[in-house]
């Protein structure tokens, strides 16, 4: 299915009138194995897109706890390969939308064809590629439409209005707009004015739009959530999460908690919305 899964599951949360929940993890921190676990975990507790990240040398946009990830991941058999593998093994079990989060350098050293054909192949719905300006890339985005994968573009509050156009052009699948000029894990992004400013890109472009970094407790993501943009992003407090646990099974259980509370907020948000509406109706 690959875009048509992100596509369909944006229009189902739509219709339910449900913000979607999305996931992000660095594969291979601690390790390939657990990076699958956890990922099954924030499945499980309500997580309607999984972001699976490729960790990079030199991870620009992430902050200090997501760089300190990438590195350990590096050391411990965290790759795009180790990506993909733990992609195909979720897709076994699981029809969620997963999307591949990566730098643009391991996706060249591997081949941007490659990339494109081998995801699609074992399940993988989208590609968000965080160093890819619109004008680059135009054999890795050629061979994404031919494989039918998503091309995720982000938007910041520094993206000129004149530029967006070309920033969304040949869009699929969602469009992330990211809360502040800085990197991720970030506690003091506008979140609020950036909700804002998602619902009104969503306006613009036609395109479902997620809000992310410095998301990471219910409250926030309620924040968001109740400004209008169709889902939220949780990343650096999954990862920090992570990386606190002391072993396995409580790094599960941190996940499983974790992304649990979050989806019980943005749905209470919308439970509130939906006894509104029946009652404007009465």
């Amino acid at each position: 299915m690959s875009a048509e899964r992100i596509e369909s599951r944006f229009a189902a949360l739509r219709e339910a009138k449900r913000t979607a929940l999305v996931a992000y993890l660095t594969v291979g921190d601690p390790s390939v194995e657990q990076s699958l676990a956890c990922a099954r975990a924030a499945l499980d507790a309500g997580a309607d897109l999984l972001e699976l990240g490729v960790p990079f040398s030199d991870p620009t946009a992430d902050g200090p706890v997501i760089a300190a990830a990438s590195y350990r991941a590096i050391q411990r058999g965290g790759s795009l390969r180790a990506a993909l593998r733990v992609a195909e093994e979720l897709r076994r079990t699981s029809e969620a939308p997963l999307v591949l989060f990566s730098y643009y350098n391991p996706i060249l050293a591997w081949g941007e064809r490659r990339v494109a054909e081998e995801a699609a192949r074992i399940g993988v719905d989208g590609l968000l590629i965080v160093d890819l300006p619109p004008e680059e890339g135009a054999e890795l985005r050629a061979a994404a439409r031919g494989s039918g994968l998503a091309v995720i573009p982000l938007v910041a509050p520094t993206t000129d209005r004149a530029r967006e156009p070309r920033v969304v052009a040949g869009a699929r699948g969602f469009v992330y707009y990211v809360s502040l000029t800085g990197v991720t894990g970030a506690g003091s992004a506008p979140l609020e004015q950036a909700g804002r400013a998602g619902r009104e890109l969503r306006e613009r472009c036609g395109l479902p739009v997620v809000v992310g970094f410095g998301i990471d407790s219910p409250e926030k993501a309620q924040l968001v959530a109740a400004q209008g943009v169709d889902g939220v992003v949780i990343g650096t407090a999954i990862v920090k999460a992570i990386a606190a646990a002391s072993d396995e099974a409580d790094r599960v259980k941190a996940v499983r908690a974790l992304v649990g509370a979050l989806r019980a907020g943005v749905d209470t948000l919308a439970q509130v919305s939906n006894q509104d509406v029946m009652r404007r109706g009465q």
